[in-house]
């Protein structure tokens, strides 16, 4: 896989994994409670997830390219199309950050592990982005499309455990800037929505 190809998906997946969402709040507010290498497990539970995801994306986008060009450009549209729904959501939602957990003050290691496996594995939304994302940085002629899936898949991977990682062992400071900064919250959430809409437009007219 070609850097003209990896540099954009991996500029796009930092982006994507900086977002305040569910994964990333839940693991700044576990290593609060708990200490940072709480939140560090439980973060690797989380992107092992990621590789079950990028399996079945694998063989079935694999299956579909081979099967036909004009469906698997279809799975791009609908993909950039979904990107843009993603971005209009989040135009519409608050920019509040709303910061809760409960229940896990007596889970081991292996338990946390378990659930960011689990939680990752299991939330459907995942599983549709990562068929509306992925798809958009393979090309054809850069060969084996198993392997451009599980390299994305892994780059993505490794990315987003340095980043939890990474907010796992800053969380207080990353938690009260958070809160209590709302021009910085504005400022996200318009980032958000420019990087949803950026992505798509990238799905929609590369690799031609």
């Amino acid at each position: 896989m070609n850097s003209e190809v990896l540099l954009p998906f991996l500029t796009a997946s930092i982006l994507l994994t900086l977002m305040p969402g569910p994964d990333i709040i839940y693991v700044i507010m576990l290593s609060i409670t708990r200490g940072k290498k709480y939140g560090i497990i439980t973060s690797l539970g989380l992107v092992s997830g990621i590789m079950v995801h990028t399996t079945l994306i694998a063989f079935g986008v694999a299956a579909i390219i081979n099967e036909s060009d004009v469906l698997f450009t279809i799975i791009k549209i609908l993909g950039a199309l979904y990107l843009f729904y993603l971005a209009f959501k989040t135009y519409k939602s608050s920019i509040n950050i709303e910061f809760n957990i409960s229940g896990d003050s007596n889970k081991s290691f292996l338990d946390l592990f378990k659930q960011g496996f689990i939680m990752n594995v299991l939330n459907p939304k995942v599983a549709i982005f990562f068929l509306a994302f992925l798809p958009g940085f393979i090309v054809k002629e850069n060969g084996n499309i198993t392997a451009q899936i599980y390299i994305l898949g892994i780059v993505f991977m490794i990315q987003a455990f340095l980043i939890f990682s990474l907010v796992s062992i800053s969380s207080s400071k990353l938690t009260s800037f958070l809160r209590d900064n709302d021009k910085f919250k504005k400022v996200l959430h318009w980032l958000q929505i420019i990087v949803f809409i950026a992505i798509g437009i990238y799905i929609l007219f590369s690799h031609k």
